[in-house]
């Protein structure tokens, strides 16, 4: 069997991005719960240094700055090609991890700033990388496999937050060390991964030259100038309300979640060890989905990405309505024992988790699946406006995630996610309709 580039770069992308967010999305599920320990120990030893340190208000930094810096992460993603630009970004991500192993509040929102620039362009050349691998015959399949790779970083990191936070109230500083510590060498191994990524051959699906921007005549700035153009089409526009949930979503299940399952009372001292168990099984969700949906894209997309956008969409109001029912209104701010619909079960926070990613998985991957099948030629651009629409939905809600009580939060999200359903339905259908319509044409 002939050696295929295109999916040993997929692969080892996987790879890099499963040990990368190993370390980065375990410490954004924890950040909150690790800030309020730090602070419990400043206090008994009379330390001003993390007194104004927020978790919340971190990575609102990280998502505001996000947002902003997709405007021009293709015009750098285009001058230095997607392989380095991952390579320089991951390192970034290294040097937020390792913030925490000597926590200062200062510190952590000028490496929040500097992460939201670096994020911006990983995740605009990890689109453009993973189109200029794929053809319209295996995006589905590709963007599926990165998928399920890329998530099982919350297997891994979480699993070591369960055993390390086991029977603590507050997690103390020697454990903190070892985890952060450990989180920090697996973010550098992810950086070495990216030196093993090979220039893909080329394909019909490919926009930018993969090493420079040779491969558009007009340069860096043309792409911010296509960014501004695809912005305003009408597919795009229905589509970011979509991109827009997914923000909300993620704030919800990446962060404010686990926080919420560490702050009930009722759960006793095993709540911070829950944390992990429930990051593992957001991963589980996302696995499954991405093989299901992604890996196994040729069959399921027969039926059109519309039934998946839906199963998700049910998936996630299910999860919400239970959360809403299982958590103190002011669990994603503080430790509470106030009184809930029910009694609080760790069972249905485990099982809200799973359908958190699992729903998550849904919208995703049919989000990558459509944007690399209908603007193929501006992956770079389009990948980057998905990122910039996302990441400023994720920066207000970890603005209000420190505000607003569970319910209302939950409720901002049920109203976004059903116009973003049906938003994106108006899109698939209208493919469905002509399919030979490729958005872009209409620039």
């Amino acid at each position: 069997m002939a050696f295929d580039v295109r999916v040993y770069n997929i692969v080892i992308l996987g790879f890099a991005f499963m040990a990368v967010f190993t370390a980065f999305q375990t410490t954004g599920i924890i950040e909150q719960t690790v800030i309020n320990s730090i602070k419990n120990d400043s206090l008994a030893h009379n330390e001003t240094d993390t007194k104004s340190a927020n978790g919340y208000y971190s990575l609102c930094i990280v998502y505001s700055v996000f947002a902003a810096a997709n405007w021009i992460a293709p015009s750098i993603v285009t001058a230095i090609g997607p392989r380095l630009a991952m390579f320089l970004s991951a390192i970034v991500y290294t040097g937020f991890i390792a913030v925490f192993l000597k926590l200062k509040a200062w510190a952590l929102y000028m490496m929040s700033a500097i992460l939201g620039l670096a994020a911006a362009v990983i995740w605009t050349a990890q689109g453009n990388y993973l189109t200029l691998n794929s053809d319209k015959e295996t995006m589905p399949r590709n963007s599926g496999l990165f998928w399920a790779m890329f998530q099982c970083s919350y297997l891994f990191g979480n699993l070591l937050i369960y055993f390390e936070f086991q029977g603590q109230e507050y997690i103390k500083a020697d454990v903190r060390t070892t985890v952060y510590t450990i989180l920090t060498v697996v973010c550098g191994i992810g950086v070495l991964l990216f030196l093993l990524l090979k220039k893909p051959p080329d394909t019909e699906m490919h926009s930018v030259n993969e090493d420079s921007g040779e491969g558009d005549p007009e340069g860096p700035l043309h792409s911010i100038k296509r960014a501004f153009q695809l912005f305003k089409m009408k597919e795009m526009v229905l589509l970011e309300i979509c991109f827009f949930y997914t923000g909300l979503e993620l704030t919800f299940f990446s962060g404010v979640f686990g926080t919420c399952v560490g702050n009930v009372v009722h759960f006793g001292d095993n709540a911070e060890s829950y944390i992990g168990i429930c990051g593992i099984l957001i991963g589980a969700g996302e696995v499954v989905g991405g093989a299901s949906f992604g890996i196994f894209g040729s069959k399921t997309i027969k039926f059109g990405r519309d039934p998946i956008i839906l199963l998700g969409y049910i998936v996630h109001m299910a999860a919400f309505y239970l959360c809403f029912l299982n958590f103190p209104g002011n669990s994603p701010v503080e430790k509470s024992d106030a009184a809930t619909y029910i009694t609080p079960v760790a069972g249905i926070a485990f099982a809200c988790a799973f359908l958190l990613g699992f729903g998550d998985s849904c919208f995703n991957t049919q989000i990558y699946s459509i944007l690399g099948s209908l603007f193929a030629r501006d992956s770079a651009a389009v990948f980057a406006l998905y990122k910039f629409t996302q990441s400023t939905a994720a920066a207000a809600a970890f603005f209000y995630s420190s505000e607003l009580l569970l319910e209302w939060q939950l409720l901002i999200m049920v109203v976004f996610g059903t116009i973003g359903t049906l938003s994106f339905f108006i899109v698939e259908w209208g493919i469905k309709a002509s399919p030979s319509h490729l958005g872009y044409d209409k620039i």
